[in-house]
């Protein structure tokens, strides 16, 4: 039996190890860009798929908990309509928030009791470790974020912070942890107490963006922005 999820165990440690390595292969395999994005998109969407349809049977989904509000959920889903589209829209939009909110959604899993080695703890890096690869498989293409889409991406996320704090209120949910911090270890533990730690998430999700642009910062090819 899995019991609770610890933050930075071997079997973590181990699975952040997987994601890098298949990170990097994809840059080996970047000729093979076509096979490679619809695979991974079928394989994306399986696991969204296998993971709701294991909670429904298991008598464990609920509307407070398990809708795809959190940017990382929702990062995924972006990510597959990516992979089967090549759009350049998503790329502008995933290459920040889809990053930024999956490296931390891997680093400090919010999994309760799906510990190593329950079948979520696998479909939830597979889904969140899949947003990173993806992304990194249309860099490897040529794409280019651009700062203009930095600044529209941070916008867009505040806005749809505030849809989401609104319906936290009507369901009594607590997607994009508006309302309360997650249990355990995370980023947030050194944000302050409600509400001053949504200001700070402001915050560090523009300084997470700031680093994710930097290594584009001064390249010659035409940027990825929203058009």
């Amino acid at each position: 039996m899995s019991g609770s999820f610890q933050v930075f165990s071997l079997e973590h440690v181990l699975t952040l190890f997987i994601i890098l390595i298949f990170s990097l292969l994809i840059f080996f395999l970047r000729t093979r860009f076509n096979l490679i994005r619809y695979s991974l998109g079928f394989l994306l969407f399986g696991s969204e798929a296998a993971e709701h349809i294991w909670k429904f049977a298991a008598g464990e989904w609920s509307v407070s908990e398990d809708l795809p509000l959190h940017l990382s959920d929702l990062a995924v889903l972006l990510s597959i309509i990516m992979l089967f589209t090549s759009s350049r829209l998503l790329f502008a939009f995933l290459w920040y928030a889809g990053l930024a909110s999956s490296f931390q959604a891997i680093a400090t899993p919010d999994l309760g009791t799906y510990s190593f080695p329950h079948l979520i703890f696998f479909l939830f890096f597979l889904s969140h470790g899949g947003v990173i690869i993806a992304c990194l498989m249309f860099v490897f293409q040529g794409y280019k974020p651009g700062l203009q889409s930095l600044w529209i991406t941070a916008a867009v996320i505040t806005l749809y912070g505030a849809a989401v704090y609104g319906l936290n209120q009507l369901l009594g949910s607590n997607y994009l942890y508006l309302m309360k911090k997650p249990e355990g270890n995370s980023l947030l533990e050194f944000l302050g107490a409600w509400p001053w730690y949504l200001y700070n998430m402001e915050a560090v999700m523009l300084v997470s963006f700031f680093l994710l642009y930097l290594p584009f910062s001064k390249r010659s090819r035409p940027s990825v922005d929203f058009r």
